[in-house]
């Protein structure tokens, strides 16, 4: 109607309350000029510092702090956590050492992915499983009720602090000491900072190297974080997290986004972590079994998608090829270094080899796309 202005529409904003948790780092977070978050396992999770792009550079360029505590831990301890923990997974674990972390998708009876955690063995009958985005807890607690193991299932008060890109090792080094430059991959161990026990690990969700630092006291959450990056200062330290971009150049899957409970591991490229035969006792043994032998009927894969930048989705784009549905993307964004767009979807049968061409169906026209391998880099 003429004469009435024209309202300008704010994007929505998330409502916090309790059920979305603050974090014992999200003051030096907000501090450091957070721009975006998500919420994952009921917290926040930092998204964007400076921009995707500048977050991006200097990831693959200097180190950052990474306030992941949204990795929750479901702690399994007593006499059955080996046994329990093995339920969980189709990965063979009666060859992991205390210290060691174990890459372990998850599963339910229809050898399903629940989850895709990484799992830290404590002792022989201590374990903790720092997970993706989903309700893991109460599955385990469901589990151990109802098969009356001898297991405590429960989230202890542990929140992981990443340390991630190229002069990550440099940090860590002068926060803990040139021995900590020896910590082998997915390997872990207990250190010393100002009477506080820590865990640290050479781990974490980005191709570029570094640690997580296992907090285990919330309320040493802000002096943890000034040491490092104060440390951090000689080796252009920021703050940062996740990054989209360099998440799938490295082909890593994120739950819930690439794969969820409908998905078996071997649909997921997780066919190498899964020690069927030898995982006795897992759950989804004898599903995945009859999967594998069936062979997989749709396989992640990545593809670049050919054009101008597109907007990551929010909701999956339709694959087609000949007026026939073959699959969806699930993650996609523009890559500043590969110059094209990269994405994560998930193909049917007949269409997953590397080099096939297709279209992708996105918000802004019919792309055509090249299929390839999952990572990038």
């Amino acid at each position: 109607m003429q004469g009435r202005e024209t309202q300008t529409r704010m994007p929505p904003v998330l409502s916090r309350s309790r059920r979305t948790r603050r974090t014992p780092f999200s003051d030096r977070v907000e501090a450091q000029g957070v721009k975006a978050y998500t919420v994952y396992n009921h917290m926040l999770l930092p998204t964007v510092f400076e921009s995707l792009e500048a977050d991006y550079h200097h990831l693959k360029r200097q180190v950052q702090l990474w306030d992941v505590s949204c990795e929750r831990q479901v702690q399994v301890r007593g006499p059955d956590a080996q046994r329990l923990v093995q339920l969980l997974t189709p990965r063979n674990l009666s060859g992991m050492s205390v210290g060691q972390c174990f890459y372990t998708p998850m599963v339910d009876e229809t050898g399903g992915m629940l989850n895709d955690p990484v799992t830290l063995k404590l002792a022989e009958d201590r374990y903790w499983i720092s997970i993706a985005d989903s309700d893991l807890l109460l599955w385990v607690k469901g589990l151990a009720n109802g098969m009356r193991l001898d297991a405590a299932v429960d989230e202890p008060d542990v929140s992981p602090l990443a340390v991630q890109g190229p002069r990550a090792d440099d940090l860590m080094a002068a926060v803990f000491g040139e021995d900590i430059r020896s910590l082998r991959f997915f390997r872990f161990r207990e250190v010393k900072l100002d009477g506080q026990t820590l865990v640290v690990a050479r781990s974490g969700y980005s191709k570029q190297g570094g640690f997580e630092v296992y907090l285990q006291d919330s309320s040493f959450g802000g002096a943890l974080w000034d040491k490092l990056f104060e440390a951090g200062q000689a080796f252009q330290v920021r703050a940062g997290c996740p990054n989209l971009i360099e998440r799938i150049e490295g082909g890593l899957l994120s739950y819930g986004n690439d794969m969820t409970r409908e998905n078996t591991p071997h649909e997921c490229g997780l066919g190498r972590f899964c020690q069927t035969a030898d995982a006795i006792g897992c759950i989804g043994r004898d599903a995945l079994i009859r999967a594998s032998m069936e062979g997989p009927q749709r396989m992640i894969r990545g593809l670049r998608i050919a054009g101008e930048a597109l907007t990551p989705p929010t909701q999956p784009w339709a694959i087609h090829t000949d007026d026939q549905w073959v699959g969806q993307v699930t993650s996609a964004v523009w890559s500043p270094d590969f110059r094209c767009n990269v994405a994560i979807g998930m193909l049917e049968l007949g269409w997953w080899d590397e080099g096939s061409v297709v279209e992708v169906e996105t918000p802004f026209g019919n792309r055509q796309a090249t299929v390839s391998q999952l990572n990038f880099s």
